[in-house]
């Protein structure tokens, strides 16, 4: 069995007697990042896999797992353990010795299982992951109040710099891939021609609304498949990535000068467009054996694109998979985690698409978190610089203050205070 380097403390007779490991210190920790297991019924993924541990091997930043954390994504204890981890005694040693708390879905976003978490927390502790702040800001105000300071992964910049660090697009190009095989099972129809000595099996076609990162990989994943495959945004740019995929662009007579924001996102429209849009949607998916609908906006519902009356004039047999489901679909008849007949048309609502492909999402997700701590970590010292453009739009509070103007907005405070670079523990005052 391989040496661990292992924490000081009782940590070390626990680990040398579960697994009779020799101990190697390397030098005092300054930094300890610890990685729970997720409690969110049906979240299979960790916050990061045993290979993101290795850019810090002979750092004094230290490792601390709960046991278990990534057994549903495929990766067993002993793995991290070789990559230099150590075992948490339990869920409460690891929030008790931890100054980074990384996780997928932390308080905020876990709203099923999160508090008992929040009564963990302590004041000069730094938590990392999916938090939902726009849909959920009240979350920010429960952190502040205990001191603790948090990084939101949902509100990392769309800039060229932060690409590697972007959760979002990681878990949506999975999302997207997942969808067409959803759609592929449940259609009554395979996806490409065959030409067979019984006849000749015409393709199918498949309809993706809104060619973000989902929908753009729903695109290529339906191209591969042999499906023709046309693709509809509202963002005039989206056009040219479309056709990069192999798919065709549905261009409607509407006026989308201000369909998009700084960041890359899909602005939220007036009824007058979105009523207009449906009018002239309703042709389109008439013709559909597949529909996968993508549109989100961050912190806000899903705009409805597929009302229940042009469901009406779909084919029979025909499946709509709605991938903003968890936001209330972009069908009006979509049920979250159910499938719905209506007019003979099959609608999918699922949710959490990517924890169903365990193993490559928390790699994707490990190596985004892997990033983010490069920029944070600087010879084993935490420092949050918020002249940074990152970390200024990622950090939603901060010692006692909620400092992220956006959630702030969204609660109805008056503007942050003032924060400059420095570590987590600087700002917190007993």
């Amino acid at each position: 069995m391989s040496n661990s380097r292992l924490l000081p403390a009782a940590t070390d007779n626990f680990q040398a007697l579960i697994y009779g490991a020799t101990i190697e210190r390397k030098q005092e920790p300054h930094v300890i990042i610890g990685i729970p297991c997720e409690t969110r019924p049906g979240e299979t993924r960790v916050a990061m896999i045993p290979a993101n541990l290795q850019p810090w091997a002979d750092s004094p930043v230290d490792f601390l797992i709960e046991s278990g954390a990534g057994r549903s994504a495929g990766y067993a204890d002993q793995d991290y353990i070789d990559a230099g981890a150590a075992l948490a005694a339990s869920r409460d040693d690891l929030f008790a010795r931890a100054d980074i708390v990384l996780q997928v879905q932390s308080f905020g976003a876990n709203t099923v299982s999160a508090d008992a978490d929040l009564e963990r927390l302590r004041a000069g502790q730094l938590i990392i992951g999916m938090t939902d702040p726009l849909a959920n800001p009240a979350a920010a105000k429960e952190l502040a109040e205990r001191g603790v300071s948090s990084l939101s992964l949902e509100l990392i910049p769309r800039i060229s710099r932060a690409q590697s660090m972007d959760v979002l697009s990681s878990m949506a190009t999975l999302a997207g891939y997942h969808a067409v095989l959803m759609g592929a099972v449940d259609a009554p129809r395979i996806l490409p021609m065959l030409m067979t000595a019984a006849g000749t099996l015409t393709a199918a076609r498949v309809f993706i609304m809104g060619a973000g990162v989902a929908g753009l990989q729903a695109c290529a994943t339906a191209k591969r498949l042999g499906a023709i495959v046309e693709a509809y945004d509202v963002r005039p740019a989206a056009r040219e990535q479309i056709l990069s995929v192999g798919a065709k662009p549905i261009e409607l007579e509407l006026e989308t000068d201000t369909s998009e924001d700084k960041g890359g996102y899909a602005k939220a429209q007036g009824e007058d467009f979105l009523r207009r849009q449906r009018e002239l949607m309703t042709a389109v998916l008439a013709q559909q054996d597949i529909v996968i609908t993508t549109a989100a906006v961050p912190g806000a519902k899903s705009p409805i694109l597929i009302t229940a009356e042009m469901v009406k004039a779909m084919k029979p047999g025909a499946v709509i998979v709605d991938i903003a489901a968890e936001r209330g679909g972009n069908c009006e008849l979509t049920q979250l985690n159910q499938t719905v007949i209506a007019e003979g048309v099959k609608i999918l609502g699922p949710e959490n698409i990517p924890a169903r492909h365990a193993y490559h999402a928390s790699q994707m997700y490990g190596k985004n978190m892997e990033t983010l701590l490069k920029l944070i970590l600087e010879q084993g010292e935490l420092r949050l610089d918020f002249e940074d453009d990152i970390i200024r739009e990622a950090v939603v509070t901060h010692g006692r203050d909620i400092i992220n103007a956006r959630i702030r907005t969204a609660l109805g405070s008056e503007p942050a205070p003032g924060v400059s670079a420095g570590t987590v523990a600087d700002t917190v005052k007993e």
